[in-house]
């Protein structure tokens, strides 16, 4: 579902991503982990868009994003650390406009349906975002990427900020999301939590993936070891 084929990025002097290469199949949650300017956050921007690369190519379900971006982002969405809402506006309110945007337009009903798919509480449905907490708005941003139909979610440091109670809510609900057959890309700081809801991870350093593991043969414990003496 997503593609990453010796991605490359440099800014002047500074190489950012040096031959990126790494796949997230249907229903898997890849977790990125690695220091700050490892090159985690870039190579989530070249998936979306944001940033072009300097070589190499990024596809989302085979469409290359450099040639056919439009066509390609149809098939993602984006949960960053701080998803930006509305706040005048309330829950039900921001999915409906954001929703409208992708270009769907559903009823009350399903929007409804979405937010507690979502795990956002029913009563604050009707609240106005400026009162929620980030877990609340993490959780808006999700019924979002549901409306829109998004076979492959990119988030960046989602669990941020979150406190345990929070946290492991969102755990099961991106849990949840993979077992629909949807593929997600998490760029982290937390080794714990990447154990937790991971089925893979990979270790970045200097904009090379240097380690990939598989979460049903590691402990959080061994994790914490091998990315140490990585970076």
């Amino acid at each position: 579902m997503l593609e990453a084929i010796r991605l490359t990025k440099s800014y002047g002097g500074h190489t950012a991503l040096n031959g990126l290469h790494l796949t997230v199949e249907k229903g898997e949650i890849f977790c990125l982990l690695g220091q700050n300017g490892a090159g985690k956050t870039t190579s989530i921007n070249i998936f979306l868009g944001f940033v072009a690369p300097t070589s190499g190519e990024a596809r989302i379900a085979g469409v290359p994003v450099s040639t056919r971006g439009q066509e390609a982002r149809k098939h993602l969405a984006y949960i960053p650390e701080v998803v930006m809402l509305y706040g005048n506006l309330t829950g039900l309110e921001n999915l409906d406009y954001f929703s409208r945007l992708a270009g769907f337009r559903y009823p009350a009903a399903e929007l409804t349906a979405f937010l507690n798919k979502a795990g956002l509480q029913q009563e604050a449905h009707a609240k106005k975002l400026a009162n929620y907490s980030k877990g609340m708005r993490q959780k808006v941003g999700i019924a979002i990427a549901l409306a829109k139909n998004a076979a492959a979610i990119l988030m960046d440091e989602p669990t941020s900020g979150l406190d345990p109670k929070a946290t492991a809510e969102f755990t099961t609900i991106v849990q949840g999301l993979a077992a629909e057959g949807k593929s997600v890309l998490m760029a982290t700081h937390d080794i714990f939590n990447a154990v937790n809801v991971g089925t893979r991870i990979g270790i970045m350093k200097q904009g090379r993936l240097v380690h990939t593991v598989d979460t049903r043969s590691i402990s959080a414990n061994a994790l914490q070891e091998l990315y140490l003496e990585t970076i």
